[in-house]
């Protein structure tokens, strides 16, 4: 499945149903901070959204609530997000991997870990 891009708000609300699992509407709004909690009818638009993408569907009705089910994982979502990144430089892995070691977020363990992923696909391609 090809993801259409997730906004924040919309991230926010999938991290709700990966870190909880099914949740109606309601649950998903309380699980925002109270601070950053956004309205019910925005959180009800945005789960609407969500389910036109294909990224959450609804299991069943409860009284008047309907439960949703998180439809794409955190690494399919987080996946089209490096995706679109690296689309900002050309495709190339290169200049996101030397801001990564210079702000100190990759380091030689990963990159060895990284290699260990790359001789494998390389076998599985043979």
């Amino acid at each position: 499945m090809t993801l259409r891009k997730l906004s924040s708000l919309e991230l926010r609300c999938m991290e709700a149903l990966w870190n909880h699992g099914r949740l109606s509407i309601r649950e998903i709004q309380e699980s925002f901070p109270g601070k950053k909690r956004p309205a019910y009818s925005t959180v009800q638009t945005t789960i609407y959204r969500l389910e036109e993408k294909g990224a959450v569907r609804r299991l069943r009705k409860i009284g008047n609530a309907h439960i949703f089910d998180a439809v794409i994982s955190r690494e399919e979502a987080g996946g089209s997000l490096v995706d679109d990144l690296l689309r900002l430089f050309g495709g190339s892995p290169k200049f996101v991997m030397a801001h990564m070691v210079e702000a100190g977020k990759l380091s030689l363990d990963d990159i060895r870990e990284a290699e260990k992923l790359i001789h494998q696909k390389g076998e599985e391609n043979e």
